[in-house]
């Protein structure tokens, strides 16, 4: 049949299940609006403040319910705008494809209104980028992007279509999608020499990343703990991917991780890591990383084996079906003094942190209480991001979604509305740092448009928390450019953007004023005010070993 270029889009991205697109318009994609009105009954669409918002929400959706999320943009800096959320979505491996309109073929390459080579800019940060001049490819090239966004290791594909594409004529043809096929590049003697390194090991320990979220390998890695009976860690991206109220769950391993991790993967004779690729948060010192350990490693992505750290064994593959062999084939193992061992570290060295007064360890705690740890928590980045990973309990895969790699901050706001877009049923959350709530700030708009309810939670302590700590640390109480005491007044500015506020000075108001964010079913912001000191521990000094983890009580004793 005959449609336009602007209509095939539509139909493509029917095609392939969407059911909610996040963006804004302008110029140059005004085809694909128009199509997209006449098709609003199928395909929503959610217009955010700003574009890095609808990559960020396209992105947080994605996380949430495990489908590709997408974005669009107008050319020029509507698709500038795009990259942030883009590189966010490369470092965590998160589907998503997003879809930008450029100036008509003639106009390319002269520098007319408007014109960015988006597929060139973005071509460091996306798994695959297409420009479509062509309306006979456009068909086939938006469902490979959809194809490659979700195939093998997760990413961004962006597909770029000139102007005159989207309003001209041509043939489409409604095709299936593709089944996907898992890369398989393993051998049974791969399985058989970790099977050998597992049944020689006295001290296991496994580390989990985000790739089992990914994998959606929840059940396969808790089978797998169970028979190796062996302690569990985990990456800040790998949250939920084993239930964080198990027994044999010790916390995160690194910078924050907490001192049982880190201090048990540096005794293990066996590190075995699954979905995780030995970021540089987590290693510290990649030449005293794991020291005493073997170390196995099992990814979808080849070029992560051996890339960081030295691997006695690897496995490449999906990780749900590797650990279904694995599991199948691994006899009942027995660890007991050694996990008895870790016990003790646990109990020895709890996380704790000061009970006196309004903190944002207190917040969490008090959230995953009133939650009962059902909810999904986005982050910023910052202090008060590590805070939300160390005290709430997350028990299911994506329920924790954050920027991991890139770490950018302004992330969550985005993600959470995103989140709750495609999960409407879930409690969300968005914990942010002052610092981090006003470079998107905006986004409140795009919630209260909606009547999206979602929490907003700004931990308020008045400065760039994270930086200011390492300048209390390590630059000497040099506070450069980390200090807002300024005049901005949060909950004045989400009244004004539609939501409703609250703010919260002491620890007695936190718990009621989650119940009446909850209940209000609208977006809410919630302000806490802490002190400007607080400080995230345990803490490992960047390029350290993990094992010279430290928390306040050895700082104390240090002076």
């Amino acid at each position: 049949m005959q449609l336009t270029g602007a209509e095939i889009v539509v139909e493509c991205l029917k095609e392939q299940g969407v059911d909610t697109v996040f963006g804004y318009p302008g110029g140059t994609i005004l085809n694909v609006y128009d199509a997209l009105y006449k098709h609003s009954n199928e395909i929503r669409h959610i217009l955010t403040s700003h574009e890095q918002g609808a990559a960020h929400a396209a992105d947080g959706y994605a996380r949430a319910t495990g489908k590709t999320g997408v974005c669009l943009a107008t050319s020029g800096p509507g698709a500038t705008n795009l990259v942030t959320g883009i590189a966010t979505a490369q470092m965590d491996s998160v589907p998503m494809v997003a879809i930008t309109c450029n100036v008509t073929l003639p106009c390319l390459g002269k520098d007319s209104f408007q014109e960015v080579d988006i597929a060139g800019v973005t071509m460091p940060i996306t798994k695959h980028g297409y420009i479509v001049k062509d309306i006979t490819i456009l068909a086939d090239t938006l469902r490979k992007a959809f194809r490659i966004a979700k195939s093998g290791r997760p990413g961004p594909v962006l597909v770029d279509i000139t102007k005159d594409v989207t309003a001209m004529l041509g043939e489409y043809e409604p095709a299936v999608p593709e089944p996907e096929q898992l890369p398989k590049s393993y051998t049974q003697e791969d399985i058989e020499r970790v099977l050998q390194l597992i049944k020689e090991a006295k001290k296991p320990y496994i580390y989990v990343g985000g790739g089992t979220i990914i994998s959606d390998a929840f059940p396969e890695v808790m089978e797998f703990a169970k028979k190796l009976d062996a302690p569990v860690c985990d990456t800040l991206m790998g949250k939920g991917a084993f239930d964080g109220n198990d027994p044999l769950y010790t916390g995160m391993i690194g910078m924050h991780g907490t001192k049982t991790s880190n201090l048990g993967v540096s005794s293990c004779d066996l590190l075995v890591a699954l979905g995780a690729r030995f970021s540089d948060r987590v290693v510290g010192d990649p030449k005293k990383f794991a020291s005493n350990a073997k170390i196995v490693q099992i990814d979808i992505d080849a070029a992560e084996i051996n890339k960081n750290i030295k691997t006695e064994a690897s496995i490449v593959g999906d990780l749900k079906e590797v650990l279904s062999i694995v599991n199948k084939q691994m006899p009942q193992m027995e660890h007991m003094e050694w996990v008895a061992y870790i016990k003790d570290l646990k109990e020895k060295y709890p996380l704790n942190y000061n009970k006196e007064g309004l903190s944002c360890p207190f917040v969490m705690e008090e959230l995953d209480r009133i939650t009962k740890g059902d909810a999904i928590i986005s982050t910023d980045v910052g202090q008060h991001q590590m805070w939300a990973s160390q005290y709430y309990k997350y028990t299911r895969p994506r329920t924790f979604i954050s920027s991991g790699g890139l770490g950018t901050m302004g992330y969550g706001l985005g993600a959470c509305i995103g989140a709750k877009v495609g999960m409407p049923d879930k409690i969300c959350v968005n914990i942010a740092g002052d610092g981090c709530f006003r470079m998107n700030m905006n986004e409140l708009a795009t919630a209260s448009r909606y009547d999206i309810p979602i929490i907003q939670i700004v931990i308020n302590n008045h400065v760039l928390g994270m930086v200011r700590q390492w300048q209390t640390l390590f630059y000497e109480g040099r506070y450069s450019q980390t200090v807002l005491k300024d005049k901005v007044d949060f909950c004045m500015v989400a009244r004004g953007l539609g939501c409703e506020a609250i703010r919260v000075t002491s620890k007695e108001e936190v718990g009621p004023a989650i119940e009446k964010a909850i209940s209000l079913k609208k977006p809410v912001l919630i302000e806490c005010i802490i002190q400007e000191d607080d400080k995230v521990f345990p803490m490992v000094p960047a390029g350290s070993a993990i094992d010279e983890v430290f928390d306040e009580k050895d700082l104390a004793k240090s002076k």
